[in-house]
Parts: structure tokens; C-alpha cells; sequence
């Protein structure tokens, strides 16, 4: 995990990017912040070699190709696995369903999206500060034997 990398967030929704683009100016991360509004374009842009996130932010209903499928996609793929990158989804809907799901695609996290500003700040500030605190294997903080 690259602890300076940036924080990808992938959603259709324009609103949804707004909303959390308010939230990480307001949070003043250090982190540059990309956003996809379709998730078509995700692991080609997270495959290139200099690309090292330091964490994905991902919404789940989506055209084309939703965020199950795309973390299936991503986790077939050897090459980006070894950078060690969270996965959390962020969604309107917390239904058990979709959390289990979640979960059995190793996601790292699920969060609900929430609709006052202050809430869904604190738990956007929450999921990076555990991040950074948090040791991997990819960001030599440890060693592995």
C-alpha cells in the first residue's frame, strides 16, 4: 500500500462525486484524488506501472460494468494485487445481500453512503486514517519471513 498514493473513487452518479469531492477538500488530504465515472476505464488506468493507489473507493450500482464485477475483474489480475490496495465499497443500499457479496470478494470494507454532509465526512476521515495506520506486506513497514 503507497501511503502518498492517490485515493481512486469510482461512481456514475455526478452527485455522489461532488458530494465526496466537497468532503476530501474539506478533510484536506494530501492525497490526489481521481475519480471514474465509469468503471469501463478503472483497471487499465490501475494497471499502468507508475499508477500505486493508496486506496479505492468504489459504489456498486453502476452501468456497464458495477462494482462486483469490476472487483472480480481486479482480483483475477496478479499484476495489481501485489500493490496491495484496499477495496472499500461505498453504497446507498446495505442490504445483507449485497454486503455478503461484498465480503466474498474480499472487499476491505463496506460502507453506507451517507446523506448529511458531517456524517459521511467522519466516516470518509475514519476509513483513511485506519488505512494509514493499518501494516501490509506492500508498504515496508514490515518484513515478511
Amino acid at each position: 500500500m503507497n501511503l502518498n498514493g492517490e485515493i481512486i473513487i469510482i461512481d456514475d452518479d455526478e452527485d455522489d462525486r461532488l458530494f465526496l469531492e466537497d468532503i476530501f477538500e474539506s478533510l484536506q488530504v494530501f492525497n490526489k484524488v481521481v475519480f471514474f465515472d465509469d468503471s469501463t476505464r478503472v483497471l487499465e488506468y490501475l494497471l499502468q506501472k507508475e499508477v500505486n493507489p493508496f486506496l479505492i473507493l468504489s459504489d456498486i450500482s453502476m452501468p456497464k460494468l458495477n462494482g462486483f464485477e469490476l472487483r472480480a475483474k481486479i482480483l483475477r489480475n496478479e499484476v495489481f494485487n501485489k500493490k496491495c490496495v484496499p477495496y472499500i465499497f461505498l453504497s446507498t443500499a446495505h442490504n445483507p445481500e449485497n454486503i455478503n457479496k461484498a465480503f466474498q470478494l474480499l472487499a476491505h470494507g463496506y460502507f453506507k453512503k451517507e446523506e448529511n454532509f458531517v456524517e459521511y465526512k467522519k466516516v470518509i476521515e475514519n476509513i483513511i486514517s485506519y488505512w494509514r495506520k493499518s501494516y501490509t506486506f506492500s508498504n515496508n513497514s514490515i518484513s515478511i519471513s
